[in-house]
């Protein structure tokens, strides 16, 4: 079965309000099956246009990334990150 994913592409506008989602995210992600492959670091956009952070998040399957990202309890502290950054998400099924 193909695993599943969770990409963000985001720019920080408030990195006090932002570093208060990273902290609460982390364990529900991960209680929830994810695993966290990319967190920030070092990139570049050799083509278009890109924000400025990217995360990948993997998971069992796809269904549980999609189970993850609709979870309640995540959808709540999402909030932070949605008034606190810019950001798209994505949910992708594996190769």
């Amino acid at each position: 079965m193909p695993k599943g994913y969770i990409i963000g592409h985001i720019t920080v506008n408030d990195p006090d309000d932002y570093a208060e989602y990273i902290r609460l995210d982390t364990p529900i992600l991960e209680r929830l099956g994810g695993r966290f492959v990319v967190r920030g670091g070092t990139s570049e956009t050799p083509e278009g246009t890109a924000e400025s952070r990217h995360v990948v998040i993997e998971f069992p399957s796809y269904d549980a990334a999609r189970a993850a990202y609709h979870d309640p309890e995540y959808q709540e502290v999402a909030a932070i990150r949605r008034r606190s950054a810019t950001s798209t998400i994505i949910v992708v099924e594996g190769a």
